[in-house]
């Protein structure tokens, strides 16, 4: 079934959600101290940071306010593998830690509910040689998830804790349960921190201009209806539109910095338990969110002809869940969702002023964990527009990113 049988449409977005976009009507003034490209998860914590810290800021997106594809289904906040433990791992980890209170904060600024919920993780082990690597890895979250006066575990069971998520045919071998991992709703926690912005004095919201060029010797990004603003500085957080943008700074451009790679996910109506945990299998995602739908996905396709319509892919990942949750066999898919993320060429997020010009800062990438670590990165960006050093890992570095890519 395509998105043709969605009344949400194109893209899978649910008329149910709604961000106050009074602001967004404002017109573009003619410069502002820190310009930010894109209203997406990344965009929005930018903007935020912004405000609180009293910059004088214009946030522009080419649509609406998280209704790209930070507007997506899952909300799946899951750690890396606790082994081969790096600065990467170490940055993701503190970053789900200290998601939970920055989630906390909007929402008793907002009064609105982000849906979080740190529910943890189960993974069926189907493969006898599978338990053994569970055991090796309990030992390293033993190691390096006690941290911060806070201790999680990676417990290996005989079986699922709650019987028929999943069907005990998938866990020949047993089931890992991670405390760690949480989840939250993109759309809810999206609208939150739209809601955020609303009540604030510093940060003004322009809506449905695209950014067409950024001029880096007038410090002035250019948009696709001829207008255009002045900046002090540019935090570039279009998601896969902030790679061209980006490129288009160095004379000659580099190869490409990155790319779209479409998602497809769904959203099932099955009466779940909320507290259930997220179930993870071969890149299956089922995450159980407040009003007891699941969410499933996604798929990751670099190559696709229609990067807004769910196919036959997505169909297929419906039959997987139901295989291994049988009781969902039943539940109505009430949702059919598919965007594009963006992927940077190193893969990992990418974050930090351009070598060449100094104010106009990137923000995307990472486009399996943007959720859990947007936040941080924020921070760092806004580090880079005061002049500071970013604690990020270096592989982070957009430095770092056109160095490979000239490679």
């Amino acid at each position: 079934m395509s998105n043709a049988d969605n009344p949400a449409g194109a893209g899978g977005q649910s008329g149910e959600r709604t961000i106050d976009s009074a602001r967004g009507a404002a017109p573009l003034p003619a410069s502002a101290d820190l310009v930010i490209l894109g209203g997406g998860i990344m965009g929005l914590w930018a903007a935020v940071k912004a405000e609180r810290l009293g910059i004088r800021t214009v946030l522009v997106d080419s649509g609406k306010l998280g209704r790209g594809t930070s507007g997506g289904l899952l909300g799946a906040l899951m750690p890396h593998m606790p082994d081969k433990w790096n600065d990467k791992k170490q940055f993701q980890f503190d970053a789900l830690l200290s998601l939970e209170d920055e989630v906390g904060q909007i929402e008793a600024d907002t009064g609105l509910s982000c849906g979080y919920r740190r529910t943890g993780r189960l993974i069926p082990l189907p493969k006898s040689h599978l338990r053994a690597i569970a055991f090796r890895h309990s030992e390293d979250a033993a190691t390096h998830w006690d941290q911060a006066g806070r201790r999680f575990h990676w417990h290996v069971a005989d079986q699922t804790p709650h019987p028929g998520w999943p069907d005990a045919s998938f866990c020949e071998a047993g089931i890992v349960h991670d405390t760690f991992a949480a989840r939250v709703s993109p759309r809810k926690l999206t609208e939150a921190l739209g809601a955020s912005l609303n009540a604030g004095r510093h940060v003004t919201v322009v809506e449905g201009l695209t950014a067409s060029r950024i001029d880096g010797a007038s410090s002035r990004v250019e948009f696709a209806d001829g207008t255009s603003i002045a900046f002090g500085a540019c935090i570039v957080a279009a998601g896969h539109q902030a790679f061209p943008l980006i490129e288009g700074l160095s004379d000659p451009p580099p190869q490409p910095i990155g790319q779209p790679v479409k998602g497809q996910a769904a959203l099932l109506r099955a009466g779940a338990d909320p507290d259930l945990p997220l179930l993870y299998l071969n890149g299956l995602y089922l995450v159980p969110h407040d009003n007891g739908d699941i969410a499933l996905g996604s798929t990751s396709e670099e190559a696709f002809d229609e990067p807004y319509s769910t196919d036959h892919q997505l169909e297929d990942l419906v039959a997987k869940a139901r295989a291994l949750v049988p009781s969902l066999s039943n539940a109505p898919v009430v949702e059919r969702w598919a965007g594009l993320r963006p992927k940077a060429i190193d893969r990992d997020p990418m974050v930090g002023p351009h070598p060449d010009n100094a104010n106009v800062i990137a923000l995307t990438g990472g486009f399996k964990v943007s959720f859990g670590v947007a936040h941080l990165l924020a921070e760092a960006a806004l580090d880079a527009v005061s002049g500071r050093i970013m604690p990020v890992p270096a592989s982070f570095l957009l430095e770092n990113h056109l160095s490979v890519a000239s490679r």
